[in-house]
């Protein structure tokens, strides 16, 4: 077993001096990840227009994190780095999975990338097991077919999961894994919380973890009327404009959150189950080809699709009642590599982290017993997005953040506690720190084998940019 000291060595954390015994563990671990939503949907992180109530109550009751990131701009690397705690480009799957079409014309070539996460990798399912955990996914799965299915990933449950990125319809009747037939009047979010309910009920005697990867609030569309007229009446003159239909979509996805927190109200776990509740990437702007914004997600750059602050930015909210200060923040850098090593602290699992973790465990953070070691963190997205990004790499460490687009190498660099919209390029007036954080950035990728892009041969400058849409300009260095 690792000594303390050795533990938060590998661990990269610093530990404040301290003799009280080591925490309890939780009995039941229950992870929800909401797909595409936006910081700024929430409004525990500041909307006055979307009503999230049930979310809002895990920030008065835990402790919201105000720079938490996802591993990736788009979903299935983001959901990897979450089960394994490793960089996407580690695991070598760096964009949703099958992935867009190779644009003929474009400049790059884009690399091939794994179609499914790996049996080899240890997940947060498999880590718990050895532990006694009942494990259960219930809603999005995306990484990968049958065999590779979370079945074949350590859970004992797959309700809903697929390799499907997004639901044919969020209404009735279904047809999923797990989860059949239904009304048309059903609703997919609900559902899913009803799979989850149950599952709780059925194990409610001994530890579980759940994997609760909503559907919602991922395109198409669809919410019930009522709750889209609800949100048409919502409208004033002169207000910023919002869509009716997403913001119903976060409304009800909201409802089912608060149905599972009641749950465990009413059979008494809510004491000793950790709550995490994070997005798998920035909220949706623009996607194929439509003329208005999906979500608003300022003062943060762009969204879902680009390494921009708006498309790796998420909420983040921990709850462990006894554990976690009510009411508390923390404007510490953290990313989906640290979530599994975190789960895997509470849970007091003695087996070391698997090889590859990339991430840190936050629970010193969340304790209150200490705070984490300053570290860089990392983007690579060699890929061109649906939502008009184009392949880039990033890394982030303190307030300065840089991203390199490797179509010409061109580089921008920010200061994001004084530019948080990412708008004043200063690569050229900052050189040294340009030339710094680009080495860092580039000795990352040969550290963990990143897959590059290659030149296209039959690249076209004409045609290149046909098919992008919501394409960030670049910013000229200041």
């Amino acid at each position: 077993m690792l000594s303390r000291r050795d533990f938060f060595r590998i661990a990269g954390v610093t530990a404040l001096p301290a003799a009280a015994a080591p925490q309890e563990r939780p009995d039941n671990v229950l992870f929800i990840l909401i797909d595409d939503m936006g910081v700024k949907d929430l409004g525990c992180y500041g909307n006055a227009v979307f009503e999230t109530p049930n979310i809002d109550r895990l920030a008065r009751e835990g402790m919201r994190f105000t720079n938490a990131y996802a591993a990736c701009c788009v979903c299935s690397p983001s959901r990897a780095s979450i089960l394994t705690g490793k960089y996407p480009a580690r695991l070598q799957l760096t964009d949703w999975i099958p992935g867009r079409r190779q644009w003929p014309a474009a400049k790059l070539l884009t690399p091939q990338f794994r179609q499914e996460l790996p049996h080899q990798e240890i997940t947060l399912a498999e880590m718990l097991k050895p532990r006694g955990y009942a494990a259960a996914s219930i809603g999005k799965w995306h990484l990968g077919d049958q065999g590779f299915l979370p079945d074949s990933q350590g859970f004992d449950r797959n309700v809903a999961g697929t390799r499907r990125g997004s639901p044919q319809s969020y209404f009735g009747p279904f047809d999923l894994p797990g989860l059949k037939g239904g009304a048309a009047t059903d609703y997919l979010a609900d559902a899913l919380a009803t799979e989850t309910i149950g599952f709780i009920e059925q194990n409610r005697t001994r530890p579980w973890v759940i994997y609760l990867p909503h559907f919602s609030v991922h395109l198409p569309l669809q919410a019930s009327k009522r709750w889209i007229a609800y949100y048409e009446e919502k409208r004033k003159p002169g207000a910023p404009e919002f869509d009716a239909t997403y913001a119903a979509m976060v409304h009800q996805m909201d409802l089912a959150v608060g149905r599972v927190l009641d749950a465990l109200d009413r059979m008494k776990l809510a004491g000793n189950t950790l709550v995490m509740l994070t997005s798998d990437n920035g909220g949706l702007r623009y996607e194929g080809g439509r003329k208005q914004p999906v979500t608003d997600n300022a003062p943060w750059r762009a969204g879902k699709g680009h390494l921009y602050e708006g498309g790796i930015r998420e909420p983040l909210l921990v709850r462990w009642p006894g554990r976690i200060r009510p009411g508390s923040t923390s404007d510490a850098p953290v990313s989906g590599i640290d979530y599994l090593p975190t789960v895997r602290e509470a849970a007091a699992v003695r087996e070391p982290l698997p090889h590859g973790v990339d991430g840190v465990s936050l629970m010193p953070v969340l304790r209150g017993t200490g705070t984490l070691r300053p570290r860089p963190l990392f983007w690579h997205y060699p890929h061109y997005s649906n939502q008009g990004g184009v392949p880039s790499s990033a890394v982030r460490e303190g307030d300065w953040k840089l991203l390199e687009f490797l179509e010409d190498g061109r580089i921008e660099l920010f200061h994001l506690g004084r530019d948080p919209g990412e708008r004043t390029n200063l690569a050229r007036r900052e050189a040294k720190v340009a030339a710094r954080l680009h080495r860092l950035l580039d000795t990352w990728r040969k550290s963990v084998n990143a897959a590059m892009p290659r030149p296209n041969p039959a690249y076209d400058p004409a045609r290149a940019g046909q098919g992008l849409t919501g394409a960030e300009p670049p910013t000229p260095p200041a």
